[in-house]
């Protein structure tokens, strides 16, 4: 006998989001921009997709970020991550997110420094 596979896991996600934000808290860092590249996991309650509505669409991650960055200055990267992750934990679909900044341009001697953080319910 045979059974119907259930579904046990949905995850959405975008990866290397790039936005240019206002961050830092040295002085160099003060009225000006720099790149914070992304990566977003959203692991939803499993369910069946049909439909755009039945999901977490990805463009909302784009726009959630791009909320972020008009809300000004931010010190830390550790505090975007925090509340890019709680602005998607909105989403009561949402059961877990995790969020990975990158600030490439925050050690001449590496790629990249930054944070990651996950939120769960």
């Amino acid at each position: 006998m045979t059974t119907d596979p259930i579904l046990d896991h949905l995850t959405v996600f975008v990866r290397a989001l790039e936005v240019q934000a206002a961050i830092g808290i040295h002085d160099h860092e003060m009225g000006r921009t720099q790149p914070l590249i992304m990566d977003v996991e959203l692991d939803l309650t499993p369910h069946h997709v049909e439909r755009l509505a039945d999901t977490y669409n990805y463009e909302r991650v784009v726009e959630a970020a791009e909320a972020l960055v008009d809300e000004g200055h931010i010190g830390l990267v550790e505090t975007f991550a925090e509340r890019m992750a709680r602005s998607l934990m909105a989403d009561d679909r949402v059961r877990r997110v995790s969020v990975r900044v990158a600030k490439p341009e925050a050690l001449a001697s590496a790629d990249a420094a930054g944070c990651a953080i996950t939120l769960s319910r």
